[in-house]
């Protein structure tokens, strides 16, 4: 019985403490905080918000998917209004290990552009774009 009160007492007792690191204090850095929705590290455009840059992600896998049917496929969001398509242009191919394929985009809304680009990925990996750059437009006859 003497044993069980002992235990607890310092288990009562032990609740009560406090502990933290001393990095806590350091106040040297600048703290994030808010809701600003932060611009993505994106070659299409630097418009392109998180949200935008993830969306247009997703659809560029799917349009450059080597075993999909290379049709055009659009991505959009209605909260900035940001939209855009992503067209394959040709056959994948094989590059420094990499499946790469060539694609042209269109963006629409307040980034309005017109891309053609090469993006590629290592097997079982996430596409990246390798290069992009403005859509020439067709020569006047």
């Amino acid at each position: 019985m003497k044993l069980l009160a002992v235990g607890l007492i310092a288990l009562s007792t032990s609740a009560c403490s406090f502990s933290f690191g001393l990095s806590a204090l350091d106040d040297d850095e600048p703290k994030a905080t808010g809701a600003i929705a932060a611009k993505a590290v994106t070659p299409l455009s630097a418009d392109l918000d998180n949200e935008d840059w993830r969306r247009a992600k997703a659809a560029l896998a799917v349009a450059l998917d080597p075993q999909g049917p290379g049709t055009q496929v659009s991505w959009d969001n209605p909260d900035t209004t940001r939209k855009g398509t992503f067209t394959p242009m040709g056959a994948p191919f094989v590059k420094d290990d990499e499946i790469c394929r060539t694609f042209s985009a269109n963006l629409s809304g307040p980034s309005a552009a017109s891309l053609h680009g090469m993006a590629c990925r290592p097997s079982g990996g996430e596409w990246a774009i390798k290069e992009v750059k403005p859509h020439k437009g067709q020569a006047k006859v």
